[in-house]
This record gives structure tokens, sequence and C-alpha cells, in this order.
């Protein structure tokens, strides 16, 4: 049984300011106001340490949490609850009624605590969300450059499968610079230059001026956009490597997990041993179903989507690389679930069997093994040529040759 607490205090937090109260077991409260500024804070900490509060309580508002953890934690416990979870318990809406609401379930010991990263992992979790959003914003630029070329019925994407490949960025720039069609065409490799006719047709369309300004800036944006990625990634791949060498090496034998996604799931995820088994993990990221339990009737809905947003996002892009590959076991899961629950929830499914199956990995410290690929690799092939004047007596003879070879032992195997 816990200790019951005397002291705790409520934090409502804002961009600018916060309230805080404090409640005693005896019924005593003190409200106040500091501002979010460092002065403030300080200010803060002081009144914390004067009123001999024991344990602190806030919201897991954006990030305007992390300050005042690491300020706090040092001199009394910290609770840093989840927003969503605290705020069914209430009925407000005053920053007062708030900050009192979130003393009165500290002190009753009803938050349950999220779990905080040490500070220079949350460091290294904010460079892959950071990066993250830079790729959506690359995304997004590259859509604006696909409406420009469609406006101005420039048709490049008929011709390549991707118009940001090395000759689709060679073509617009041949266009930004007014570079003649045949030295544009004579740049091209030959596997574009099979299109040839096509893709006169389309360099002979010609754009506006405002559509080249436009097209312009949409490229040199993506130009920054790519070098500031490269150099994020860069520093992710090297801390993740130096930091976690055999999670990251068991993270990329999992089929469809690369460099990008084993970084992003260390970064989102942290050490696996804080949850007692892989459903626990899945259901910390939000992909298990809802349930919806009444009398003896019991339903389930789609998934709760609680934890990390990108998390869940690169475990989908991984579950989709997976079903591509080579035949796998995660292949054949989806093939088992497709025709029954439908290709979208079958890709959740996968996902969420990924889950399982890295925290398995990540916790014995085991290498990925595909029991099919294994078989794969175990069997034998035998090649054999044959002359094309070759009697029907000497392809016999060299079948049963084949024969006894198949029937010798592998020496891998036993």
């Amino acid at each position: 049984m816990t200790e019951q607490l005397q002291i705790a205090a409520g934090l409502d937090l804002h961009k600018s300011f916060l309230i805080a109260t404090i409640l005693t077991l005896t019924g005593e409260k003190i409200v106040d106001r500091f501002n979010r500024t460092q002065p403030g804070l300080m200010a803060l900490k002081n009144w914390i340490v004067t009123h001999n509060v024991q344990t602190v309580g806030c919201e897991s508002t954006s990030d305007y949490w992390i300050q005042i953890y690491d300020l706090l934690s040092p001199i009394c416990d910290v609770i840093v609850g989840n927003a969503r979870d605290m705020k069914a318990l209430s009925h407000k809406k005053t920053d007062k009624i708030d900050s009192e609401f979130i003393a009165s379930i500290t002190l009753k010991g009803m938050i349950y605590p999220s779990r905080i990263f040490p500070r220079e992992h949350r460091e290294f979790r904010s460079t892959i969300r950071l990066r993250h959003k830079l790729v959506q914003k690359r995304s997004s630029i590259k859509n604006e450059i696909h409406h420009i070329l469609d406006s101005e019925l420039f048709r490049l994407s008929s011709v390549l499968s991707d118009i940001f490949g090395k000759s689709g960025i060679l073509i617009m720039r041949g266009i930004l610079n007014n570079i003649a069609i045949d030295d544009i065409v004579s740049l091209l490799p030959a596997s574009v230059t099979k299109k040839e006719e096509a893709l006169r047709e389309v360099l002979e369309t010609t754009l506006s001026e405002g559509a080249l300004e436009r097209l312009a800036s949409c490229l040199q944006i993506i130009k920054i956009l790519n070098e500031e990625i490269a150099s994020l990634t860069k520093i992710s791949t090297n801390y993740a490597a130096s930091n976690f060498p055999r999670e990251f090496e068991i993270l990329k034998s999992v089929p469809g997990i690369g460099d990008i996604v084993a970084i992003t799931l260390l970064a989102e995820i942290g050490d696996v041993r804080d949850f007692s088994s892989g459903d626990k993990l899945s259901s910390w990221l939000g992909m298990v179903p809802r349930v919806y339990q009444s009398a003896d009737k019991l339903r389930t809905g789609s998934i709760t989507k609680r934890g990390s947003k990108i998390a869940r996002w690169i475990l989908i892009q991984a579950a989709h690389a997976a079903v591509k590959a080579r035949d796998n076991d995660l292949k054949t899961f989806y093939s088992s679930k497709k025709d029954i629950i439908g290709a979208g929830k079958a890709i959740v499914s996968v996902a969420r069997k990924m889950v399982v199956i890295i925290w398995h990995l990540l916790t014995n410290d085991e290498i990925y093994e595909d029991t099919q690929y294994k078989l794969m690799k175990q069997s034998k092939k035998v090649y054999i040529k044959i002359p094309k004047k070759t009697s029907i007596e000497e392809v016999l003879r060299l079948l049963s040759e084949a024969a006894v070879i198949l029937k010798e032992p592998d020496p891998e195997t036993g």
C-alpha cells in the first residue's frame, strides 16, 4: 500500500503562464500564478520548497511539462499524467479549478504517471520528430509541384514514375534554365529515353511565367529540406548506432525495418523492458482495439490510437514494406488475414504482430529468424547443364547422378 500524501500541488500549464494550487489532507488550499519564464519557474520552485510539497501533478500538455519536470524532479516527486485521462475525471473549466482538480487527484493518488525518458533520450526523440516534420513538409511541397505541373498540362508524371528522381529533377531544372529539348533528352539515361516520343510531347508544353516562378521556389525549398533531412538522419543514426548498437542490429533484422524505422522506434519507444509483455507495449502504442463491455456483452471497435503517432505511423509503413518483400512469415500472416478482414485491417494486424515480435527480440536479445527464409536457405538446388545434342540415355544418366547428390546429407544442417 502506498503512503498517504499529506501535501500535493497541481499545475495547470499554459504557454506563457501556469496556475498552481497546493492542497493538504486537512483541507488547506493555496493558489498562485507564475509566469513561464526562467524567473517565474524559479519562483515556483521556491514556492514548492517553502510549502514542503511532497508531490506535484501536471498534464502532459504539449512540451510545457518538460521544463517543469526537469526543474522540480530533484526536489520532489513529479507526476506527468495523460491529459485525456485526467480530463475524463473532471467537470470544469477555469484555470483555478483545473489546478485545484489536478492537486486533488494528485493528493489522492489518482494520476497514472506517464513514462518519462531521460533528458538525453528526449533530445534524441526531438531530433527524430523534427526530421519527421521536415519529411512531411517536403511531401507537401512535392504535392504542390504536382499541382503546378498538372494545372499547366505538363504531364511529366505520365512519363516518369517518380518526377523527383534524378531524371525528373534534371528535366525540371532544364526547363527552368531554358535548355533546349534535345539537350535535355541527351542528358537522360537510356531507361527514360525509351519513352522519348511521349517525353518530347510533354516537354513541348509551355509553362506560364508564374508557374515557372512557383516551380523554381518549390524546387529550392525541396533542396534545402533534403539537406536538412540528410543531416538529421546522420545525427540520429550515429546516436542510435553508438548508444543502442545491439538494439539497432536486432530491429533491422525484422522484415520491413530499415535504418529510419529502427531509429524512429528506438527514439519513440525507449526501453521495451518497461513493459511486461508485447501486448502491453501494443496497448501503449495504441494498436489494440477499443473494448466496450456492458453486462455480458463485449464489443470491440477500432484501435485506440493512444501513444506516439509517429511510432504508429512508422510501424504501418514497416508492415507495408514487410508484406511487399520476399516470402516471409509476416507476408504469409498478412495473406491469411487480408481476405477475411480486408487489406487495411490486415496491415494493422501485421504492424501489431511486429510490435510483439520486437518486444520479444529486444527483451531476449535475439536476432529475428524467419522460418520461411530459413527453409529456402537450407534447400539445395542442383543445376544441370545439358548440351543441345544429347541423347536420351545421356540425359537419364545425368539425372540419376543429380538424384545421388540430392540424397547426400547437407554438411551445414546434418
